[in-house]
């Protein structure tokens, strides 16, 4: 059986997973509507990394015999009107994410639950990763400029972005 603490903890950052999948989705139509379909792309591979990592945690809770409570989502809000704007904020919202799996893991650590440590670890490992990805993109959008052949290759490399399932834990 998990700590009350930490199940809140684990139901808090569920939530917090579901909206970033809810405000991904809400950032992709700003490039549909700018027909640019790679950053499309990214965000949809984005919106599925998101929903499995609330789905993996939503799982682990389970298993640890939690009670899952599902807190409503938020509307999602971002006030970028361009890409590099909203690169911006995703930095700056993944930044949040990596906060709040920190606070996760720091109740897990008060409380010794060895097993959410090493389940953590993963989520720990995955938000380098996530703030990795979305530097490269804002570098290169830096780069870019107002350069719109540019913006159009860049557009071009986010299209080969491909989903992969992760192994969660």
């Amino acid at each position: 059986m998990i700590n009350e603490k930490l199940e809140k903890e684990f139901n808090i950052q569920i939530n917090k997973e579901l909206y970033s999948e809810y405000l991904y989705l809400a950032m992709k139509t700003y490039f549909m509507e700018q027909n640019l379909m790679g950053f499309v792309n990214w965000f949809d591979v984005q919106v599925q990394e998101e929903h499995a990592h609330a789905i993996g945690m939503f799982n682990y809770l389970n298993e640890r015999g939690g009670k899952i409570e599902l807190l409503p989502i938020d509307k999602p809000e971002f006030s970028g009107k361009t890409p590099l704007e909203i690169f911006e904020e995703v930095l700056k919202h993944e930044q949040y994410v990596t906060s709040r799996i920190n606070a996760v893991y720091d109740v897990a650590e008060e409380v010794r639950d060895r097993a959410a440590m090493k389940f953590l670890d993963w989520y720990i490992d995955e938000q380098v990763e996530e703030e990795a990805s979305v530097d490269g993109v804002l570098s290169t959008l830096r780069l870019i400029g107002d350069d719109k052949n540019a913006l159009l290759l860049l557009d071009k490399d986010l299209a080969t972005r491909v989903f992969t399932a992760p192994v969660i834990g």
